[in-house]
């Protein structure tokens, strides 16, 4: 099966969830991992934090910033299920809706208390890594 993790790079549950979904199957899934290709926008402007709308806007038609978006939206594109894994920001949230929308099998891994978020509904919800690693195998 083919994984895409929706998550943030402030994530620190981010790395274990890439881990026990690639080790749920005897059949090696396949786990989409942002930070294997590592898109920052500091590789733009190290001062992109105080960049203007303009600047911002203009910075995504940059081919570091195309490289980026295109790899990641193959990963999404070629996984069969998506898992969000909170606390997450826009990036995911919107990679988690494109996965709904594309009818794929989606979760959102909560192993903390988290602010409510009402689109999250229709997606499964796993909370421990047992959880985790029973979506992934296929268990539930």
């Amino acid at each position: 099966m083919r994984f895409y993790v929706a998550s943030s790079w402030r994530n620190l549950f981010q790395p274990r969830v890439v881990q026990l979904i690639r080790e749920a199957s005897p059949f090696d899934n396949v786990v989409y991992d942002f930070r294997e290709k590592g898109f920052s926008w500091s590789i733009i402007d190290p001062d992109w934090r105080h960049w203007t709308p303009r600047q911002y806007a203009a910075a995504l038609d940059h081919a570091e910033a195309i490289a980026g978006h295109a790899r990641d939206m193959e990963g999404l594109e070629y996984a069969d299920a998506t898992v969000l894994v909170l606390p997450a920001g826009r990036s995911a949230s919107w990679e988690l809706g494109y996965a709904m929308a594309s009818k794929q099998e989606c979760a959102v891994y909560m192993p903390e208390p988290s602010e409510a978020e009402l689109m999250f509904r229709g997606a499964r919800f796993l909370f421990t890594e047992a959880d985790l690693k029973a979506w992934a195998s296929g268990d539930t």
